[in-house]
């Protein structure tokens, strides 16, 4: 069975490892805010307005809206333009706009984070709603909770059913975890080096993942 680049496990992998990254730059370099987890920025943003800190409350809303453009702009892209951008698949044009995005934000001073937060969160709304299947299963490549519910309810299910193809499924899953987690070791340690500029490996993983998507149909 053939099956676009964009939905095979090596692409998935490396976008789960760029995901890791981003939180962890966002969340360790970035006054502690999350790239990828809108849920948490709206606990945190719930909890600031409870506290009547409205300052507080909007250094999380900003990122929350910026994903929920980020989703916007992927939307465009698939449906505006047919399916491609000139040469490029649909799928492309997000990543390079993704690995643009972060490449700016390493010229942001930490004195503008809650800007270099807006534009990462952007950069994830792109991603997740780009790519959300691997091997026609349903997978996100920037949050972990729904590969972690999946991927254990197909464990349950190969234990219960003995079904080995669920088994293949929960691996899948935790494996994606893993990749995320790896990406969260790699941002930590690269931004005790590189401060700020750190986020430049994101944008350089991004590009691998470009490349790799000229294979239009892998099996």
């Amino acid at each position: 069975m053939s099956r676009q680049m964009s939905e095979t496990l090596r692409v998935g992998m490396i976008l789960a490892v760029s995901g890791g990254f981003m939180d962890a730059y966002s969340y360790l370099c970035r006054d502690h805010v999350f790239a990828n987890a809108q849920t948490g920025n709206m606990l945190l943003l719930g909890v600031h307005l409870s506290q009547g800190d409205v300052s507080g409350a909007f250094q999380y809303l900003c990122p929350v809206a910026a994903f929920t453009i980020g989703i916007i702009v992927s939307d465009f892209l698939r449906y505006r333009t047919d399916g491609r951008l000139g040469s490029l698949h649909w799928r492309q044009s997000s990543l390079l706009i993704e690995a643009v995005l972060l490449l700016g934000v390493a010229f942001i001073p930490f004195g503008y984070n809650l800007l270099a937060n807006s534009i990462i969160s952007l950069a994830c709304g792109i991603q997740v709603e780009s790519f959300r299947k691997i091997h026609d299963n349903g997978i996100a490549t920037t949050m972990c909770i729904g590969n972690l519910r999946s991927g254990t309810q197909n464990l349950c299910e190969y234990i219960f059913k003995k079904d080995r193809s669920r088994l293949r499924k929960s691996l899948l899953y935790y494996g994606i975890i893993g990749c995320f987690m790896l990406g969260a070791v790699m941002g930590s340690i690269v931004i005790l080096w590189l401060q700020e500029k750190s986020i430049l490996m994101c944008s350089g993983i991004l590009c691998i993942a470009f490349v790799m998507m000229y294979g239009n149909r892998q099996r």
